[in-house]
């Protein structure tokens, strides 16, 4: 009894521990592909489960139907048929033997193999935290690149070539009505009236569902109530209530909302109406005519949204033209003398420079090999605590890769050392990135601030100088890296990489701005080095910026 004790405990904790060590699995497209596998198995087990029971019924059918030929021949003349010897002795072994055999058959389990896989495998499953995260990651990315839910519940997403994509998936009305659900858990009444809406339509146009249209009414009346369109939440209301007129709460909405609206219109007879609407009128006209002077003034989250979806670049047709390509050796290095590499001008103010085909395809296999194991939740510096924790506004997971773990790590570093003239000795280790569903960093610094001077003091190495990061995933839309002041964006593209210089002391938000990678609208992976330094440079130069 004890040893048994024993034992429930331990697989317990173990459960508990493999449960802990796979959340924030939505925020890894590396880890998520696990998953997949995982599905896969778990298909094939349901499928030996279904032959099982297949194999089970046909032998009872086949039993049932040699039983019902020959007692419908035994019935007609059961004298005669027990007169034969032979009969006589079948039936009594049939009913003493047989049909027990039978019975033992039909009573088998044939589920224990499959249910012993689930409960192994469930272990590996994602939590209630992760489908939320995925979820909201889902309306991120919807407000971001200002996509309708239609496109979204279609499949049809911006940047992505369908014909391509034999794994394009639509969404059902259930899953509509859960992202609602999950948008009004959060108090998101505009996300929630969207998907609630978009799961009437779909529920309209004849899609079958157990989800109930009075499900969804109730849902969607109070989200929009909650935004002020009463008149809207009243019809929403109404036709709640002829699919199911005893609804408690909706005949009570019905009631507040008809009386709310009385009161609005006895205020609009009283004329109140007719001066807010003119102050409102006043208001929005100089907003409109102020328009262009309030763009400059838009809160950062605004600016880097349009930039990630291609709006509001800079970059004149005469800039443009100065842009060049070219052969890079950093002055004649020893290594790159015969072999240099290639740049390309993407940005002139600051100068950001694209380097090809600088990372190999085997290269990146082996670096993404050694990090997959180890990747874990993002985490941020909190400069009021001084701590690492995780943050919303960075959904990713990343890894640290050390220079003697591999050669191809210790071959990434030199050649960082070799093109940057800078030392490695005091940079920190590889970290390798991936990013999940709507992965991504928003408005950020790399380096420690003027009011952050301790902010790398535990790693030894000093404050961050330089930021070098290899793109090792294409995507065909989102992802980029976006410089609001400037208003530059530079798409990922595999293979290739950027460096971001910090010659500090000079002012660094007047010479750049905070580095913001977008969301994702496919998962990416990149490695990044930060190199320090343990003495501030004393000259003050522009930040170079190669990318």
């Amino acid at each position: 009894m004890e040893l048994t004790a024993v034992c429930v405990l331990l697989w317990i904790s173990c459960l508990l521990h493999c449960n802990i060590a796979h959340n924030d699995v939505f925020t890894s497209i590396g880890q998520m592909t696990d998953l997949l596998f995982t599905e896969k198995d778990l298909v094939t087990s349901l499928k030996d489960y279904i032959k099982a029971e297949e194999s089970k019924l046909k032998q009872v059918k086949q039993w049932a139907e040699k039983l019902d030929s020959l007692t419908l021949t035994a019935t007609q003349d059961p004298e005669g048929f027990l007169g034969h010897p032979v009969n006589a002795f079948k039936l009594m072994k049939r009913l003493n033997t047989e049909w027990g055999n039978l019975e033992n058959l039909v009573l088998k389990d044939m589920s224990t193999r499959f249910i012993s896989n689930l409960t192994i495998l469930r272990q590996h499953f994602p939590n209630e935290d992760d489908q939320t995260g995925a979820a909201r990651a889902l309306l991120r990315l919807q407000d971001t690149y200002k996509l309708d839910t239609h496109s979204i519940s279609t499949g049809n997403l911006p940047g992505v070539e369908l014909s391509n994509l034999p794994y394009k998936s639509t969404m059902t009305v259930e899953d509509c009505f859960e992202l609602g659900k999950i948008a009004y858990s959060g108090s998101d009444y505009h996300h929630t009236e969207q998907w609630m809406a978009q799961a009437l339509r779909q529920l309209d146009e004849g899609e079958e569902s157990e989800v109930e249209a009075a499900t969804v009414l109730d849902y969607l009346s109070y989200s929009v109530y909650q935004q002020g369109e009463l008149e809207v939440a009243l019809q929403y209301t109404k036709r709640l209530l002829e699919l199911d007129p005893g609804h408690q709460r909706a005949n009570g909405n019905l009631k507040y909302f008809e009386y709310q609206l009385s009161r609005q219109r006895e205020a609009e007879q009283g004329g109140k109406a007719g001066q807010e609407a003119g102050k409102r009128g006043k208001r929005g006209a100089e907003e409109e005519s102020n328009s262009e002077t309030a763009e400059d003034y838009l809160p950062e989250k605004r600016k880097y949204e349009k930039l990630c979806r291609g709006e509001g670049l800079k970059m004149t047709t005469r800039r443009q033209s100065r842009l060049s390509c070219r052969y890079y050796d950093n002055n004649r290095h020893p290594r790159y003398l015969i072999g240099p590499v290639k740049q390309e001008d993407e940005w002139d103010r600051p100068h950001i420079v694209r380097f090809h085909d600088i990372i190999s395809e085997e290269e990146i296999a082996k670096v993404k090999q050694l990090a997959k194991p180890r990747l874990s939740r993002a985490t941020v510096h909190n400069p009021e605590t001084g701590e690492l924790t995780t943050a919303p506004y960075r959904v990713s997971k990343s890894a640290w890769l050390t220079e003697f773990e591999h050669p191809v790590v210790d071959r990434i570093n030199q050649r960082i050392e070799d093109l940057t003239g800078l030392e490695i000795s005091t940079a920190e280790e590889l970290q390798v990135a991936n990013y999940g569903v709507g992965g991504q960093y928003e408005p950020h610094y790399d380096f420690g601030r003027k009011d952050e001077p301790d902010a790398f003091e535990e790693l030894g190495t000093g404050n961050r100088i330089a930021t070098w990061l290899f793109y090792m995933s294409d995507v065909a839309a989102g992802g980029a890296t976006v410089f609001t002041e400037v208003g530059a964006a530079v798409k990922p593209l595999k293979v290739s990489c950027y460096t971001l210089l910090f010659l500090y002391p000079a002012d660094l938000k007047a010479a750049l701005d905070a580095i913001i990678l977008c969301r994702n609208l496919e998962h990416t992976y990149s490695s990044t080095k930060y190199l320090s330094s343990l003495v501030e440079p004393k000259a003050t130069l522009d930040a170079l910026l190669l990318l």
